[in-house]
């Protein structure tokens, strides 16, 4: 008799972290935006306005100094990033990835206006997001496709400092969206 009461609450309990998690929505849903590897590149190819170029980069920038990915020393974060490619942060107690360029979508607010992200790249060539979700760039056009959490600051990557058996068990750092470059 005990046995099958317990059976029927853990089969309920269970049912209720499905619908829960079920509410959540998408974890994270493609977008396409621009990548850029500096301001000028993004004033010159126009695509959106010069201020909007300079709001986008700051964010990015800031997004970079609160949530760059955390290493617990120089040599795991080039493992990652490749040598010369990692900077000590707050006085030499972590390294973190170079900010190598930044992502600009409209996304996530009504059309108005311009976000813009982090973006770093491995010693792969492979580009990664602000949320750590590797990205796909067509180096002709500028456009990107990335998650949606690359613009959303509670998402973006860990600010624990990952130490080099955490970066070796998951296959590196991030997840992995998309692919490599694609046509445009």
């Amino acid at each position: 008799m005990k046995r099958s009461q317990s059976i029927v609450l853990t089969t309920l309990m269970a049912g209720t972290g499905l619908s829960l998690s079920a509410c959540e929505g998408p974890a994270d849903t493609p977008v396409d935006a621009r990548s850029y590897t500096s301001v000028a590149e993004c004033r010159t190819a126009g695509a959106i306005p010069a201020s909007q170029c300079e709001t986008a980069f700051a964010e990015a920038q800031k997004a970079n100094e609160q949530n760059a990915p955390r290493f617990d020393n120089k040599q795991t974060c080039e493992e990652q990033y490749g040598a010369a490619q990692c900077q000590p942060r707050n006085n030499g107690s972590f390294f973190t990835p170079l900010l190598t360029g930044f992502i600009v979508g409209q996304m996530l607010n009504g059309g108005g206006g311009y976000r813009g992200a982090p973006m770093y790249r491995d010693r792969d060539g492979n580009f990664y997001g602000g949320a750590g979700n590797r990205i796909s760039r067509d180096y002709v056009s500028g456009r990107t496709q990335v998650g949606s959490s690359a613009f959303n600051a509670s998402a973006r990557a860990p600010t624990r400092v990952q130490s080099r058996s955490s970066v070796i068990s998951r296959g590196g750092f991030g997840g992995g969206f998309g692919g490599g470059s694609f046509g445009g």
